[in-house]
């Protein structure tokens, strides 16, 4: 095994990171790859079942059968290029990189209180064996596993997260979907502006410096006391046209009885009753009104414009605390329980003012008549037709899921995502790795999505309290 090569890094994978992204064996770009026996071994146990990580392994044994398909003993001791099925990867790098596997025995030299029965121990002893056995090769350790990690330092072993599943490196570098303008805005962008209306609506060509900053459908405003707010419809680097955003902070003007209460859920009905923005994503702390503001636009679309013709909640399905395992009924009553924030929301928006007990009662009939609740486990295949989706949770997506919940959409059909990244409660999966920030980020410069960060709770005074200081 000569695994001798100038400048190349060794990348020992642990199996949580196949099973996370099987893609893993293209990300190492011109650096090579050893995997361990006892990792295909614990592949192979984890095969078998319907869930996302069955189907990442699988994938990882079609992509490891297609690079050892034609080799030959002295082929696989040499290494195998991984540029062999670089296509079939969909990686567009360049990769000349090698894939090495463990071919024989290696010593054992860990501490005699750590067994090498144990999986992460075995890889461990292997780690340190190929730093034995090939000092000149900087040999690393990438695992998604904490622990192991710590394990790892406590050996002396260099260790890794991986981190080529993120879709971007800081949180705080996520696009919020709306900026504030200076206060000489106007005067550096006001000189060749142009002004017009259509369909009641006021539109600006803007020309300046700060248009090329801007996204498709940002929202602009300016703290000052004529509270301009207005949506970027277009924009190509050097001109921007900007259109005047409606007020929904007034009861006149209420979306299915809902009231804008800050400037954020304000864009973010914008966004949500623009029928020109076909995939909307809204990010909030809990009692931001993601949830609320979600359902009555669709409501209103739904019930009052009759732009779709139902609304479709979904959400996965990660227990807080201990699952409460096996239940019984159809597929919306298994779903019941994890739709509290859903039955919470719709109480509320069909307790309307002055209405009697039986109007209310015929009201929420009406509406559940025309909310159906589905689980995520049985959307693969299907399409979705002049539907209101709407995605809660999103945080706990991996991007691959949330790939497979958007490619439903049929014509028609709106996808509203909604979560808070403080709040992720799937393994492996953080802030800068979730589904839900990476279709921020990769749709921001599409024309016809919008993105919102809600930052203001507006629940109670005793949850905002609570929220800054437990």
């Amino acid at each position: 095994m000569n695994i001798l090569s100038v400048g190349k890094k060794l990348f020992v994978l642990d199996t949580n990171v196949l099973m996370h992204d099987p893609t893993a064996l293209f990300r190492f770009q011109e650096h090579n790859i050893f995997i361990p026996m006892i990792v295909l071994e614990e592949l192979d146990h984890a095969k078998k079942g319907l869930s996302d990580v069955s189907r990442n392994v699988r994938q990882v044994s079609r992509f490891l059968d297609d690079l050892i398909r034609d080799a030959d003993q002295q082929s696989i001791n040499d290494g195998l290029p991984l540029s062999l099925i670089e296509n079939t990867s969909g990686n567009e790098q360049n990769l000349d990189g090698r894939l090495y596997f463990q071919t024989r025995q290696l010593a054992h030299l860990l501490p005699a209180d750590l067994p090498g029965q144990i999986a992460d121990n075995s890889i461990l002893s292997i780690v340190l064996a190929l730093g034995q056995e090939f000092p000149e090769v900087n040999v690393i350790l990438v695992s998604k596993d904490i622990n192991m990690r710590i394990k790892a330092a406590a050996l002396q072993i260099n260790a890794e997260d991986y981190h080529n599943d993120q879709a971007i490196e800081d949180i705080d570098l996520l696009y919020s979907g709306s900026m504030a303008l200076d206060a000489d805005f106007w005067e550096e962008h006001g000189s060749k502006m142009e002004s017009w209306q259509d369909n009641n609506r006021t539109f600006y060509r803007l020309h300046g410096p700060l248009v090329a900053e801007w996204y498709p459908n940002q929202y602009l405003y300016m703290d000052d006391d004529f509270g301009f707010e207005a949506v970027v419809k277009s924009c190509d680097g050097e001109s921007a046209v900007l259109q005047l955003t409606r007020d929904y902070k007034t009861k006149n003007h209420n979306v299915w009885g809902v009231i804008a209460k800050n400037r954020e859920q304000n864009f973010a009905l914008n966004a949500l009753l623009d029928p020109d923005v076909d995939f909307v994503t809204l990010l909030g702390s809990a009692g931001t009104g993601k949830t609320l503001l979600a359902l009555a636009a669709g409501l209103s679309l739904t019930l009052e414009q009759k732009a779709f013709l139902e609304i479709i909640m979904t959400r996965e399905t990660m227990p807080v605390g201990q699952d409460i395992g096996f239940l019984p009924g159809t597929e919306e009553e298994k779903m019941a329980p994890w739709m509290g924030a859903l039955m919470d929301n719709l109480e509320l928006l069909g307790s309307r003012s002055g209405a009697t007990e039986w109007e209310q009662g015929a009201s929420h009939n009406m509406m559940m008549n025309r909310v159906k609740i589905r689980s995520l486990n049985f959307m693969r295949g299907r399409t979705f037709l002049n539907r209101f989706l709407i995605i809660d949770e999103a945080q706990n997506l991996t991007p691959k899921q949330m790939k497979t919940l958007i490619t439903r959409a049929g014509p028609g059909t709106k996808i509203i995502c909604i979560g808070n990244l403080a709040q992720i409660d799937t393994p492996y999966l953080t802030a800068t790795s979730s589904g839900l920030a990476y279709v921020v980020d990769r749709f921001k410069n599409w024309e016809n999505s919008a993105h919102i960060t809600l930052r203001r709770g507006e629940r109670s005074r005793l949850a905002d309290f609570a929220s800054e200081n437990l």
